[in-house]
């Protein structure tokens, strides 16, 4: 099962090395990764593999939600099948 985490926020040292810890301890497999900085605008999309995951997207998506709002950062975690639907052309 894969999902797509989404992260936005003021750019700052170690934004990267948080979500992928936050994964590391979820057991969550980090497929690829696409980031860049625009105006001092960090944004990243990250696709991961949930087969192994000790908790559900949901449950993930909650807890980053909440992770993201200490950083300051706006965190979105969705199934792959929604993020494709999303952007469908």
């Amino acid at each position: 099962m894969k999902a797509i985490i989404t992260v936005i926020g003021k750019d700052k040292v170690g934004i990267l090395a948080m979500i992928a810890n936050e994964c590391m301890k979820g057991n969550i497999n980090i497929l690829d990764v696409s980031q860049t900085i625009v105006d001092g605008f960090f944004t990243m999309t990250m696709s991961t593999d949930f087969t192994n995951a000790s908790e559900t997207i949901s449950q993930f998506a909650t807890h980053m939600e909440e992770f993201g709002k200490e950083k300051e950062l706006v965190i979105r975690v969705m199934h792959q099948d929604i993020f494709d639907s999303m952007h469908k052309i």
